[in-house]
């Protein structure tokens, strides 16, 4: 098949980003002053089913507009989830955003919410109504983040939805996360359209807290202390 035809048929499958044909966009923007036409242009790549690589508070993840269905199935064949498996994270920008994802969220978790956020956190929640059908599959709880890191926020903020993330991992038996963003290209190049360069990623995930059985429950220990906000 040639270049121009397997453009063409890219093109009329619905996708507009060529990741199978050109390597990632590499996109720097500064960690504390996002500059608005940077993020403005991984919206663009967001809104046309993109899938991206982007800092956090905690380590690099790897995300797509939630309300995207080809996005979605992209990110899981990119990820090698079935849909049953799919247990992946949201990041909203604020408390409100949440509580749009969230079956309800009762006096005291909002507190705790409002001081431990942003943060390196995920709190686990019964879903609401609104979070859609991801690839046919009801999910009954959902990770909420919002991370204390300006770029995903701008992101979350600009596009309108949530973002749905993973944690972009490294193959070493030692060091389990990637780091450095030119080591992420290098791995990500061919399978992601956007990778943003926000400067060198933690290595330590976020801590998971689980609220679905009424009272806060810590599942795994990351960088936030969940101890100093109960």
């Amino acid at each position: 098949m040639t270049l121009n035809s397997r453009v063409t048929s890219i093109l009329s499958s619905g996708c507009c980003y060529l990741a199978c044909v050109m390597p990632a966009e590499f996109l720097k923007i500064h960690p504390l002053n996002p500059e608005p036409r940077k993020i403005n242009r991984a919206c663009e790549i967001l809104n046309n089913s993109g899938i991206i690589i982007y800092p956090t508070d905690t380590i690099y993840g790897i995300g797509c507009d939630l309300m995207n269905r080809r996005a979605v199935e992209r990110l899981c064949q990119i990820l090698k989830l079935k849909p049953q498996k799919l247990n992946l994270s949201f990041i909203c920008h604020d408390l409100s955003h949440i509580s749009e994802y969230v079956k309800r969220l009762e006096t005291h978790e909002f507190k705790i919410l409002k001081k431990a956020l942003p943060g390196a956190f995920t709190f686990i929640f019964e879903s609401s109504t609104k979070v859609p059908k991801i690839l046919d599959v009801n999910k009954k709880t959902v990770g909420i983040r919002i991370p204390d890191h300006k770029i995903p926020l701008a992101l979350v903020q600009s596009l309108g939805n949530p973002l749905i993330t993973s944690s972009i991992k490294d193959e070493d038996t030692i060091l389990e996360y990637t780091t450095a963003p030119e080591e992420i290209y290098e791995d990500f190049k061919n399978k992601v359209d956007l990778i943003i360069d926000g400067g060198a990623g933690g290595n330590v995930p976020s801590t998971i807290v689980d609220f679905t059985s009424g009272e806060p429950v810590v599942t795994r220990e990351g960088l936030g202390d969940f101890e100093v906000f109960r």
